[in-house]
Parts: C-alpha cells; sequence; structure tokens
C-alpha cells in the first residue's frame, strides 16, 4: 500500500497564500498616467516652461483640496483628484508668471466644494479653473496649444495607455465619441473656411488634446450617468467647440465643456429629481 505525501502548511503560510494580493486603487490610475503623459512631453517637446510653475499648482491645490475637504466634511480628503487638478493646471497653464497657476489651481479646487447642487459639483474642475482663469486674468495667461508638437512616438504610447485605462475604467465610448465628433466636425470646417482637412483635425494628435479628450470629457463626478447621455454630451461639446471654432476662440475646447457640462448635469439632476430616480453610487475620483 502506498500512501500519498502529505504537505503541512504552517498557520502564517496558510495566512499568507489566503491574503488576497495587492491590487492597484484606482484612483491612483488617472494620477499615473496623467504624470506620465507630462513626463513624455516634457522629454520630447519642452511642454513646460518651468517645472516649478506645475509644482505650485499642485501644492495650491492638494493644500486646499485636504483643508477645504476637512472643513466642509470633517475627514481629510483622499488627494488623487486634487493632484489631477493640478498637474492639468500645471500642464495647460501658460504664463510667465507665477500667480496664474495658484489662482486657477485655488478656483478648480474651490468650485467642488462651493458650485454644488444635490451633492453634485458641475463642473470639471480643472476646466472650470482654466475657462474662468482666462475670462478674468487673459491679460496675463494663455493655455497649451498644438505648437507644442505632435511627435508621433510619444502621441501613440500616450494613446496607448489612455486606451487601456479607459477603457479599464469602463469610459472609453467618451472618448472615442467625442474624437469621432472631432473628426467630423474638422471635415465640416474644412468645407466652410477652405482650409485643409488635415489642418482641421491635427489639434486632437497634440498633447492638450491628450489631457482634455481622456480626462476633462470622462470626469467621472461631472458627467451624467447613463452611457448614451455621456456620449451625446460628448458630442455635444465637439458641436459648440466646431461653433466657437468658426468664431476663431483659440480656447473653443474649455469654453465648450464649460458651457456644455453643467447644463448636462442640471438637466439630469432635474429630471432624476422628476422622476425620483435614486442617484447612483459616487464615482471614486473625478480625474481631472
Amino acid at each position: 500500500m502506498t500512501t500519498e505525501p502529505v504537505t503541512v502548511t504552517s498557520a502564517p503560510q496558510a495566512a499568507a497564500e489566503a491574503r488576497p494580493k495587492p491590487k492597484l486603487d484606482p484612483r491612483y490610475i488617472a494620477p499615473l498616467f496623467i504624470s506620465t503623459v507630462l513626463i513624455l512631453a516634457h522629454l520630447t517637446v519642452g511642454i513646460l516652461e518651468s517645472p516649478w510653475q506645475t509644482a505650485t499648482a499642485i501644492v495650491v491645490s492638494l493644500v486646499a483640496e485636504a483643508i477645504l475637504g476637512r472643513l466642509v466634511f470633517g475627514k481629510w480628503p483622499h488627494l488623487a483628484s486634487a493632484y489631477v487638478s493640478g498637474i492639468s493646471v500645471g500642464i495647460l497653464v501658460r504664463s510667465p508668471f507665477y500667480w496664474p497657476f495658484a489662482y486657477c489651481a485655488l478656483i478648480s479646487i474651490l468650485s467642488k466644494y462651493v458650485l454644488r447642487v444635490k451633492g453634485r459639483h458641475l463642473w470639471n474642475p480643472s476646466n472650470f479653473g482654466i475657462a474662468m482663469t482666462l475670462i478674468v486674468a487673459h491679460d496675463y495667461m494663455s493655455t497649451l496649444s498644438v505648437q507644442f508638437g505632435n511627435s508621433v512616438g510619444p502621441m501613440l504610447v500616450i494613446w496607448t495607455l489612455a486606451f487601456f485605462i479607459i477603457w479599464r475604467l469602463k469610459r472609453f465610448h467618451i472618448s472615442a465619441t467625442y474624437a469621432a465628433s472631432f473628426v467630423l466636425f474638422a471635415a465640416v470646417r474644412s468645407l466652410i473656411t477652405g482650409e485643409s482637412f488635415w489642418f482641421e483635425v491635427n489639434p486632437i494628435l497634440g498633447p492638450m488634446y491628450q489631457l482634455f479628450t481622456f480626462f476633462m470629457v470622462t470626469d467621472p463626478k461631472t458627467t451624467v450617468h447613463s452611457k448614451k447621455g455621456q456620449m451625446l454630451v460628448a458630442f455635444l461639446v465637439a458641436a459648440v467647440e466646431c461653433v466657437l471654432r468658426l468664431m476663431h476662440n483659440i480656447h473653443a475646447p474649455y469654453y465648450a465643456l464649460f458651457i456644455v457640462g453643467p447644463i448636462a448635469n442640471l438637466i439630469e439632476i432635474w429630471w432624476m429629481e422628476r422622476k425620483k430616480v435614486p442617484p447612483p453610487a459616487p464615482a471614486a475620483v473625478s480625474t481631472a
């Protein structure tokens, strides 16, 4: 008669095997990706005028989020969202001064706590901050634009990473709808203005649009909740942007989202109240 060998597992070993493997907190995905965008873009096309200006925006965002979260909700908030807002401001704002970066970062975070309806903030934080800073301080700042180049290598890396991350977060349909709509309206503008199609479509390949397409438009806490609604809003943002571009507004995407986003949220809030639909669980993190 043969006997099977018996494997003796110690209690600590059994506990270690039973312990679930650590997983990356979804709230860190956006910060990691946007940091990758920053590093690649700066190394290839020198996207930052001064890393210290970007650092200023990040620090102001983190401090403001920590203080406001503690004062308003009585607890220390998770700072991933604030980091994304700060680094977005640091990348997208262009100014020889430091104060526009601090001002833009501060009002971006303030908007999350002040401009709320039924527990929801209506604007993407960094989009609100950039649009308002452009309105009140347009003589002192501008925004990142296509002049920083569309180098094929880093853009392919960024788009590949973005595809994987946004797909994993189940928000790729928003980015895809916006990108397809931008291409469609680029063709429309080409017919109206007489410019070449490639001239009109070229901006979406630049670093500024990487952030706009994958973070601002898809922000979980400031998009409507239905998939069809999200796709419709993305289309409308591209449509309003097309109109603003035809009016020669060089900051068209920011203003388009600034206009369309909160209107869509207010309509959804009104509709849910009218139908007495319970709101879905809040998203884990605001991506910009």
